[in-house]
């Protein structure tokens, strides 16, 4: 089982839009059977679940505990998990990381969001210490096209030493997907916003195997 979490203790970067939108591609592209746990005591991604017409393919769960990396590992006939990270970083933060292959860290193409990064990088490279398997990626999401603010954000990441993975651009769709409680494959298949997640998916998918990035920023 692979567990891939999406972690950063600053609001509003995107984290439980792109858990879901990545739980939901691995499903599509027949990774297995999957899970998202919702570690956000705020309980985002459940409310999404919620708002679906049908069941959704990837349940969510809340597991917004400080044992969330014995209690994920415990879950049976799943081949991957995501999880939607707490806004904070605490000890079910600190838990979300034990848990995990992959951390991946969105960031929004704003200084101030790299500057927060640094607090979860920092506090994943102590657990590397206890789990030097553990992997980290840097995620740029919601970058506005045609704008230099995104190119320079990828160059500050660079302090950091860690690959960043594809791009994901600032989208009405995923919006409008997460308030039916769908996502934007469902909505838009074919759609810029659809594929751009399926590129993202990839690269996750690869890098929590422990395979090269295909794309960077």
């Amino acid at each position: 089982m692979k567990v891939v979490s999406f972690l950063n203790q600053k609001g509003g970067v995107g984290k439980t839009t792109l858990a879901l939108h990545v739980a939901m591609a691995f499903q599509m592209q027949g990774r297995g059977r999957g899970l998202v746990v919702d570690a956000d005591p705020q309980g985002s991604a459940l409310d999404w679940q919620a708002q679906r017409a049908a069941a959704s393919p990837v349940p969510v769960v809340g597991m917004p505990t400080p044992t969330l990396h014995r209690d994920a590992h415990a879950i049976a006939d799943t081949d991957y998990l995501v999880i939607d990270g707490p806004p904070r970083m605490d000890v079910i933060a600190k838990s979300a990381i034990a848990a995990s292959d992959l951390v991946c860290i969105p960031v929004q193409p704003s200084p101030l969001d790299v500057w927060a990064a640094r607090e979860i990088f920092d506090l994943v490279e102590e657990c590397r210490v206890l789990k030097p398997s553990l992997i980290v990626r840097f995620v740029i999401n919601r970058a506005v096209q045609r704008t230099v603010l995104a190119g320079e954000v990828a160059s500050a990441l660079e302090e950091f030493k860690t690959p960043v993975l594809p791009v994901v651009r600032n989208r009405t769709e995923y919006a409008k997907a997460i308030r039916s409680g769908q996502t934007a494959m469902e909505t838009e298949p074919r759609g810029q916003a659809a594929q751009d997640i399926r590129v993202l998916s990839d690269a996750v998918w690869d890098a929590a195997r422990g395979e090269r990035c295909r794309t960077g920023a």
